[in-house]
């Protein structure tokens, strides 16, 4: 007797095994098609209004389409919004480090530094010390104080990257970030009047105390020409700073497993022992140099080197902000507003007074 095996369509072994390697690609692009609708109004509404911003626009989007629609908070489309707020936000990194030109930053001279330095450890000092008074902590207190440091949502947008913040902490540093970044290009030009600057010395105090470019380049324009050319080269130079302080903060969060792997051995037997031993293992230096990180520094190198065509760099402009407000879309399409409300007013109090102490201390030490 002749026996006839009977497969129904995709049964076959390799059919079955492309099936659950394509899985997992259809799940992602489901989601990543609502970040790219949100992303494809974000994007033109930070054009029209710059001040604003794009990746600002995004966020703030997602979290209105989560609210209004909340199927879209549904798991069907959590790994496309995964693969955007981390996968995209790391090679967003990448992009921008080609606006980076060392030669920009070598002609802003030693003699900025100081102020430069000086307001970098009055921003991270303080988000310590205030922080912990306000009772602020953890990644909102670490965003906030690296996006008032160095350079807004493109600092917050690579401590993210490194260190896996919350999705609450990350709304509210931008949502910080933002709000004092108006105030500063709606009262620097004036107060820079009032106080007889310089156009050098305007400058620099726009490119040390204003966060994100758009509103360094309104602040700097709008007080005079030569002082809008000197405050784009000073944040050039401050986003140098990602380098290090991103290094720390990957090096910080490894010291921070290790440790508390450590507590579970003291106080557990057997298996938990088995299930540290791998995390104290002495990592590869790709875990505590993030990928992302090296392309940052590629991608500067590159730029420096004159292999990045200046005509290709308004291109690659919008091709980095695309990606950061694509992947800043995807974690407002993730946040609940219940998680911005548990923290109260505390944070965007922090930003204030970082803000202020950032905006003094560049007078200051320019006077010194």
């Amino acid at each position: 007797m002749v026996q006839f095996e009977v497969r129904t369509p995709g049964s076959h072994p390799a059919v079955a095994t492309a099936h659950r390697r394509l899985d997992p690609v259809v799940r992602r692009l489901r989601g990543l098609g609502i970040v790219l609708l949100v992303t494809a109004v974000a994007v033109p509404l930070g054009r029209l209004v710059p001040l604003v911003g794009g990746p600002v626009f995004g966020i703030l989007l997602g979290v209105i389409a989560g609210s209004v629609i909340p199927a879209l908070r549904s798991d069907v489309w959590r790994p496309g919004y995964d693969f955007a707020s981390k996968t995209l936000l790391q090679l967003s990194i990448v992009v921008l480090g080609t606006g980076l030109s060392l030669q920009q930053v070598a002609r802003v001279g030693v003699s900025s530094l100081p102020v430069m330095l000086g307001t970098l450890a009055l921003a991270l000092g303080g988000a310590w010390v205030f922080g912990r008074l306000l009772g602020v902590r953890g990644d909102t207190q670490t965003l906030i104080g690296v996006g008032t440091a160095i350079c807004g949502g493109s600092a917050i947008a690579a401590a993210t990257a490194a260190i896996g913040a919350k999705r609450s902490s990350v709304a509210y540093a931008l949502a910080t970030i933002f709000t004092f970044n108006i105030v500063a290009v709606l009262t620097f030009p004036p107060l820079g009047h009032l106080l007889g600057l310089s156009s050098e010395a305007f400058g620099l105090w726009a490119g040390t105390a204003v966060n994100d470019t758009s509103s360094v380049v309104a602040a700097g324009y709008a007080y005079s020409q030569a002082a809008g050319d000197q405050a784009i080269v000073v944040k050039l130079t401050r986003s140098l700073t990602l380098i290090p302080i991103v290094l720390t903060l990957a090096a910080l969060k490894i010291r921070r497993e290790n440790r508390a792997a450590r507590a579970l051995d003291a106080v557990g037997e057997g298996s938990y022992k088995g299930a540290t031993a791998s995390i104290r293992q002495p990592l590869p230096w790709r875990k505590l140099v993030p990928l992302f990180l090296i392309g940052f520094v590629a991608a500067a190198g590159l730029r420096s080197a004159g292999a990045v065509p200046e005509s290709w760099l308004p291109t690659l402009t919008v091709i980095g902000t695309c990606l950061i407000t694509a992947a800043l879309a995807a974690i407002g399409l993730s946040l609940r507003p219940r998680e911005l409300r548990d923290a109260g007013p505390r944070p965007l109090l922090l930003g204030a007074i970082l803000w202020a102490l950032v905006a003094v201390g560049s007078l200051g030490f320019q006077w010194i």
